[in-house]
């Protein structure tokens, strides 16, 4: 049969014509692993040379540094910016990335330095793309080691010097871009947390630190029970795909950081809809996970999400209308909340929380116009934080069919 292996990609910068060729990894680039010191020689740890462990490739600094001693007594490598570092075990087998600082790496990494004409970049990203291919080939999809015989042995299409450095440079700021907006984005949660504990009082205080002005009253402390006009478990039925129109919430679409209801793989409820409207959520109603490791999570329903059934696991709270549900939710993102759940959800089986505990639940509240105040304040925060995050996965996904075109 004819070999039906393109020689060119789908996608091209112009100017450039000429057909890829396939090489070998080994035969275009030096390659060698390090080693580790003995751990029980402190003499060899401590000094002023970066020691680079696979779960650091990507970061500009390490949790430990060796001595020249250290650093002579084993076989560890020295690598220099601008090389590839390849993981080869464990958890985080197939991560490449290059180097940010001079160091040592130890025998989990492959340092690998291209020859002439070869850009690192280039080689970089084309490793990057392969990953997955190569943990499902020599790792069965599943945690393991690879070798630096099967890295050197990779077969690569690969363009000619200026080619390379084009689609390299690209990907190296394209790269940049994602990174400052995952910068932008933990900034902004670093931000939102610092505020949660700055703005509702602590540690049986009366008042928060930081308020807005004209309010100087102090707050009190109330039970979620006593906000509430009820306390309901979710709908008993699996899910089934998606209908166009009703959406299934469980506990595992109520993303862990962020709280929004994910909508990657949305699901519809397996059963007659007809009776089943007590279960559809609506303006001033909250869910909280209530049994397992996510126990404690929380989500306030969002009317852009749709008509959306909350499952079995989950137990709907309904804000009573005098009450600001914002401020409210925003209490479940507290440490006062992360408290209560790690105190009261401990069972002899798994964790777990039920209606009654959870409307035990005290927290502090102010007057109603300072509720929507710092309500309206987060919700606004999170908006923004909303959309640096679509922001970045836009950005990931831009990235991801780029590879998949700009390559072979």
């Amino acid at each position: 049969m004819k070999d039906e292996r393109k020689d060119v990609p789908t996608v091209r910068f112009s100017g450039f014509f000429d057909a890829w060729e396939q090489r070998k990894l080994g035969e275009i680039t030096i390659s060698y692993s390090g080693g580790t010191p003995l751990a029980d020689k402190s003499e060899y740890y401590g000094g002023d040379i970066s020691f680079i462990r696979s779960a650091e490739i990507n970061r500009d600094t390490t949790e430990l540094f060796l001595t020249k001693d250290g650093l002579k007594s084993s076989s560890a490598k020295m690598v220099e910016v601008g090389d590839i570092l390849y993981a080869l075990y464990g958890a985080t087998s197939g991560e490449v990335g290059i180097s940010r600082i001079n160091g040592a790496i130890n025998q989990a990494i492959l340092a690998i330095k291209p020859k002439n004409n070869y850009y690192s970049q280039f080689v970089m990203q084309l490793l990057r793309l392969q990953k997955w291919k190569i943990i499902s080939k020599y790792l069965q999809g599943g945690q393991g080691n690879l070798s630096s015989s099967i890295i050197k042995n990779l077969n690569i299409d690969i363009p000619n010097y200026e080619e390379q450095i084009a689609i390299g440079t690209f990907f190296k700021q394209l790269d940049n871009t994602i990174a400052l907006h995952q910068r932008k984005l933990d900034a902004l949660k670093l931000m939102k947390q610092g505020f949660l504990q700055q703005m509702f009082p602590v540690n049986g205080e009366k008042v928060p630190k930081v308020r807005f002005t004209d309010f100087d009253e102090r707050w009190e402390q109330r039970r979620l029970g006593e906000l509430a006009t009820s306390f309901e478990y979710g709908l008993n039925a699996s899910s089934k795909k998606y209908d166009g129109e009703n959406k299934y919430i469980r506990i595992t679409d109520i993303d862990e950081s962020s709280h929004i209801f994910c909508q990657d793989n949305i699901t519809s409820p397996d059963t007659n809809l007809i009776h089943a409207d007590d279960y559809l959520l609506e303006v001033g109603d909250i869910l909280f996970a209530r049994t397992g490791a996510s126990v404690g999570k929380s989500y306030y329903y969002n009317e852009e999400d749709g008509n959306v059934y909350y499952a079995g696991f989950l137990i709907r709270v309904k804000i009573k209308q005098k009450y600001d549900v914002k401020f409210i939710f925003q209490n479940t993102l507290t440490n006062n909340y992360k408290n209560f759940i790690q105190i009261t959800s401990q069972r002899s089986g798994q964790p777990g929380i039920n209606a009654q505990e959870y409307a035990g639940f005290y927290l502090s509240i102010p007057k109603l116009e300072e509720q929507r105040k710092i309500g309206l304040f987060f919700k606004t925060l999170e908006d923004t934080i909303t959309l640096y995050q679509n922001k970045l996965d836009k950005l990931n996904i831009l990235k991801k069919a780029y590879l998949k075109n700009m390559f072979i």
